[in-house]
């Protein structure tokens, strides 16, 4: 992790041009510039995407009435989240700090907290991680699931190499854990958008700490996702 911004940082033009210059730089958004990894989960109500810059949230403010930011990367002190913040207060929307792992098992803090964030924010909003990809699509699949009534199954295409989601890697213990799930229901003859059912299994039957260690992934996808993309 680079340098620790504050608020105030932004009050001196030198320091404004360093939180920027870790956005650009080290956060890699520049990149996101020529590579635009927006996606609508639920039209006119819920769009994913990467982390953003304060010119990306006007213009989404601009363009779809965006309401509230979810921040998947969790409140830190970096220069990306400063400007984030800062930028949410100017354009009136309301950002939301949701931490979430993409190299982890969602845990049923994650899986409950997610359902009572959807049910609970004001739309239209977008959510964000660092890439959009493994974080984003975790989330995107519980939208789709408990807010949409969509099958699990189905919900998992938000779980794809489309939006640069790579299940061989360490990021495909997510996966791992909705398989399971969808195993345990079939075996069982539950319908895949049972969802108490699901939040049954989540509160009794599942090990996140277990599911991560039995997880096993590919080393050309531990280069891709660690090495290459740099995900986070």
């Amino acid at each position: 992790m680079g340098r620790a911004f504050s608020d105030s940082d932004l009050n001196s033009p030198a320091e404004r041009r360093a939180a920027w210059r870790a956005l650009m730089v080290g956060d890699h958004g520049a990149l996101r510039l020529f590579y635009d990894n927006t996606h609508t989960v639920d039209p006119g109500r819920l769009w994913r995407t990467y982390q953003p810059s304060p010119d990306h949230l006007k213009r989404w403010r601009d363009r779809h009435q965006i309401r509230t930011v979810i921040n998947l990367r969790g409140e830190t002190p970096a220069g990306h989240h400063v400007l984030e913040r800062e930028a949410c207060a100017r354009l009136n929307l309301t950002l939301v700090n949701f931490k979430a792992y993409s190299r982890e098992a969602p845990t049923p803090a994650i899986i409950h907290g997610a359902r009572a964030l959807f049910s609970s924010i004001t739309y239209p909003a977008i959510m964000h991680c660092k890439s959009g990809a493994d974080r984003a699509g975790m989330m995107a699949v519980l939208y789709c699931f408990f807010e949409m009534g969509m099958p699990l199954d189905k919900a998992m295409d938000h779980l794809s190499w489309r939006y640069g989601h790579i299940r061989q890697g360490k990021t495909g213990v997510i996966d791992h854990a909705f398989d399971l799930y969808l195993r345990h229901a079939r075996e069982k003859g539950i319908a895949l958008d049972d969802h108490d059912a699901f939040l049954h299994w989540v509160d009794h039957d599942y090990d996140p700490a277990a599911i991560k260690a039995a997880f096993l992934s590919t080393w050309w996808g531990r280069f891709l996702t660690d090495r290459v993309l740099n995900r986070e």
